[in-house]
Order: structure tokens, then C-alpha cells, then sequence
């Protein structure tokens, strides 16, 4: 279930009606139908509104489950941590998951964790291998009871936080119903893989995502660069209008297009902005969406 049908399912359990919803948030009811319809995604702020509204998370809107948690409801969790003592380039490569949630942290550790509403054995049904060679560290999700590609997308969730003091470059490799980037610090970070969602928040450094699939992705503003590497493939970033950046066509026959309210719109680029939007590729599209607090 994506976002567009859990907001709608959440909205009329909690017997509010489109109207009602948008005059809590304070944009018009054809923003309702718009997220609804799968026609676009709340801003941040908005995605955060919304979470207080229906007194959940961001992560649970966006992710793969909408009815709230009870005590009955139990989550079945398996943690590897490992101390960092220097500055690494991280390899990781998790495979097929429902989700993974990337951040940065305080302390001088790597933190993964698997953790699932429905796989009680995670931690003999998957091992996390960790190959430390001076300054980098590889990290292997292994899948050790062969689950397949479609459970996996259905009930695992990857949480990952780096260590900020040692955290330079990034490469992950793997295919995710939703990627959620909050509060990361890299350099620079590299995604190879699949994303049906992407959703970043308060998080710097240069970002690059190279896939032949579509990706759908909400950022609340860009503080370095978003690269896009896609072949014959779309993506649509949702982006404040007031956050707004450079946007730049490095593609072979890629096209650029903005878009607000639903509506095609103009855009000149941000001459004073330093960071930047880039698509590259082949035959692909780019589509700005100019997202402001009444969409």
C-alpha cells in the first residue's frame, strides 16, 4: 500500500472528511484529492502536520502501515553495532527490503538494524557481514533462509546510522519500497538500486541515485547536490518553492520539466543558489514539482 491509499484509508477511519483535513492543515481540498490520487506528496511540513493530525510518525505514513501500533502488536527486532575508530568509505549492500531509513549519529559506531511486524527469526534468517579493510568497511545484508524478493519487500526495514564523526562516502546498492534519508551528514552518498519513495529531510552532502526505474522523491531542501542517473526512466522531486535550486541537464536526450499545482510552470534557476539539481542519463525526465504551503 503506498502513501496516496494509506492517507486516504487513515483519513476516513479517523471519520474526517477531505475538507476537514485541509482546513486542519490549512491548504485547499484538491490537495487532499492530489495526495490521494497519487498525483503528488505533502512538503515536509505538511508531511509533519499530518503526522501530529492522525497522532503517528512520518516513517509509518510513508511506510507499510497505517493502523497504530497496539500492545498486542508485537516487533520483532535484530541489531548490529560496530565500533569505528577512523574515517570509512561504507560499501553496503542490503538487497530487497520494504524499507531503509538512513541517518547519522553521535556516537563512534555503525548501527544496523533489521527489525519486521511479521518475521520473528530475523536474526537467523539474516546475517549482517562486515569486511573492515583500513579505510573501508564493507556491510552485506545476507539472506540466509532464501526469503524471496516480494516477502522481503513486504515486511523487512533496514535502519542504518552512520557515525558522524567517521562518515565520508557512502555506496548502497539495494531495492526499497520507500528510502528515508533524515538527518544524514555525508560527503557524499550513493544509491545504485531501486526506490519507490524517496523522502529526504535535514540532511547535507552530495546525493546520487542511478536507477532504470521511476523515483518518486519529497526532499524539504537541497544543502549540496542531488544527482539523478536514470535510463529511459522519470523522476519527480517534490521541493518547497522557496528551496528551490539550480536545476542542470547533463542527460542524452533527458528533458526537464516544472511543474505547480498540477499545472506546467516556468522556472529560472536560483543564479545565487550553490546547490543543485542534476539529471543525467538517457532518455529520461525530470520533473520539478514547486510545492507551496497552499499546493
Amino acid at each position: 500500500m503506498n502513501f496516496s491509499e494509506k492517507l486516504k484509508q487513515i483519513r476516513k477511519k479517523e471519520g474526517i472528511s477531505q475538507e476537514q483535513l485541509a482546513e486542519k492543515i490549512g491548504v485547499t481540498r484538491q490537495a487532499i484529492t492530489k495526495w490521494e490520487t497519487g498525483k503528488g506528496l505533502p512538503d515536509v511540513e505538511n508531511m509533519v502536520i499530518l503526522a501530529e493530525i492522525f497522532k503517528t510518525t512520518i516513517d509509518e505514513l510513508l511506510m507499510d502501515s497505517v493502523a497504530k501500533k497496539t500492545p498486542e502488536t508485537f516487533v520483532y527486532t535484530s541489531e548490529t553495532i560496530y565500533d569505528i575508530d577512523c574515517e570509512k568509505h561504507f560499501d553496503v549492500n542490503i538487497g530487497s527490503a520494504a524499507a531503509i531509513m538512513l541517518s547519522s549519529g553521535d556516537d563512534e559506531k555503525l548501527h544496523v538494524k533489521l527489525s519486521s511486524e511479521t518475521l520473528e527469526n530475523l536474526g537467523s534468517m539474516f546475517k549482517i557481514k562486515l569486511d573492515d579493510r583500513k579505510n573501508k568497511l564493507d556491510v552485506l545484508c545476507l539472506n540466509q533462509n532464501k526469503l524471496s524478493r516480494y516477502e522481503a519487500e513486504e515486511s523487512l526495514t533496514v535502519e542504518i546510522i552512520f557515525p558522524n564523526k567517521y562518515s565520508d562516502h557512502c555506496e548502497i546498492a539495494a531495492s526499497v519500497k520507500l528510502l528515508a534519508i533524515n538527518n544524514l551528514h555525508l560527503n557524499r552518498l550513493e544509491y545504485d538500486g531501486d526506490a519507490e519513495q524517496v523522502f529526504i529531510s535535514d540532511s547535507s552532502g552530495s546525493l546520487e541515485f542511478t536507477a532504470k526505474t521511476d523515483y518518486e522523491m519529497t526532499v524539504d531542501k537541497i544543502t549540496g547536490r542531488l544527482d539523478i542517473n536514470q535510463w529511459k526512466a522519470k523522476a519527480i522531486v517534490h521541493i518547497p518553492e522557496e528551496n528551490m535550486v539550480n536545476v542542470i541537464n547533463k542527460g542524452r536526450k533527458c528533458h526537464v520539466y516544472y511543474v505547480k499545482e498540477g499545472k506546467s510552470a516556468e522556472c529560472g534557476n536560483a543564479a545565487d543558489s550553490e546547490n543543485e539539481i542534476c539529471i543525467s542519463g538517457i532518455y529520461s525526465e525530470l520533473v520539478v514539482d514547486l510545492v507551496s504551503g497552499q499546493n
